[in-house]
């Protein structure tokens, strides 16, 4: 758990000890925790969306909290029943799936900043392989994937470069320091085509190769999904820079003076006021005194 920025405001103090304990835990905090993902399923679901929601609750596992009853919401007319489930569960991200006449395959995903609505991105899925099909051994629970956004969209326009980021900000598992080579297992591609999102995930096989580098095969493991854009709420610029944020305690702050040559080697420049030799005190030893008959020479 991170430090706990300064004094909690609480409204409702906690009257036990866990309850304390879990109010700290929500708070605010220089070093945020893992985000987890909260899946609802709204008031009609079909068959398919809800094994992609499944899915998808496998592949975010153990950041994930997985709601087993229908909850009649409609997030782009109102929505304060995602930001409550926010709150109650200190989940940041959500994934919504509903089912309507017009949408009969409707997936919505979102984030939240501070427990209110930051982004959201409304997907009717148009294709979908279930992992089942291609008969393939799951990915590790817990694994780190490497995420890849492929397409220009991701890059020019600016709808887009949220919805990319929204994405990685699903997928992109618990944060560590390091990754070993065996660790990265589990490719997830993410493919913009016009107002289509291709979404695959692969498992990566290292063979040999006569090198100390080994060869990598990809193999799809499933899920295979086609999403196709049909609504968005996307944060304004201040908002979006105002969850961008970063505390004081995290900013390195820039070091003057300092450079770094071809080699690596680290060059710094000291500043030093005037010294004074006469006046320096230096080490008396009997050798070099003065003799009692000899003057001192005047300034």
């Amino acid at each position: 758990m991170g430090k706990v920025n300064k004094k909690l405001n609480l409204a409702n103090k906690p009257k036990t000890r866990k309850g304390k304990k879990i109010l700290i835990n929500r708070a605010s905090k220089i070093v945020e925790n893992d985000k987890n993902c909260l899946f609802v399923k709204g008031g009609r679901t079909s068959e398919a969306v809800n094994d992609l929601m499944q899915e998808l609750f496998l592949l975010k596992k153990p950041l994930a909290i997985q709601m087993k009853r229908h909850n009649p919401f409609h997030p782009f007319e109102d929505e304060t029943g995602l930001t409550e489930f926010s709150q109650k569960f200190d989940a940041s991200l959500f994934v919504f799936g509903s089912r309507t006449k017009k949408r009969p395959n409707c997936i919505t995903m979102g984030r939240m900043f501070d427990h209110n609505l930051l982004d959201m991105v409304e997907f009717n899925v148009t294709n979908y392989v279930p992992s089942e099909t291609f008969n393939m051994p799951r990915p590790t629970l817990g694994a780190k994937p490497c995420i890849i956004l492929q397409g220009t969209e991701f890059e020019t326009d600016e709808t887009m470069k949220r919805i990319g980021n929204l994405f990685i900000d699903l997928f992109k598992g618990p944060s560590i320091s390091q990754v070993r080579l065996q660790g990265l297992e589990t490719i997830i591609q993410v493919t913009s085509v016009g107002k289509k999102v291709l979404f695959r995930v692969y498992k990566t096989t290292l063979l040999k190769s006569g090198t100390k580098t080994p060869r990598v095969e990809l193999i799809e493991i499933g899920p295979r999904i086609d999403f196709e854009l049909n609504r968005e709420k996307i944060a304004s610029t201040s908002l979006w820079k105002e969850a961008l944020t970063v505390p004081k305690e995290l900013t390195v702050k820039p070091k003057k003076n300092t450079d770094t040559d071809v080699f690596g080697t680290k060059l710094a420049r000291v500043h030093i006021g005037k010294q004074h030799i006469n006046t320096l005190q230096t080490r008396k030893m009997k050798a070099l005194k003065k003799p009692k008959g000899q003057k001192k020479p005047k300034a």
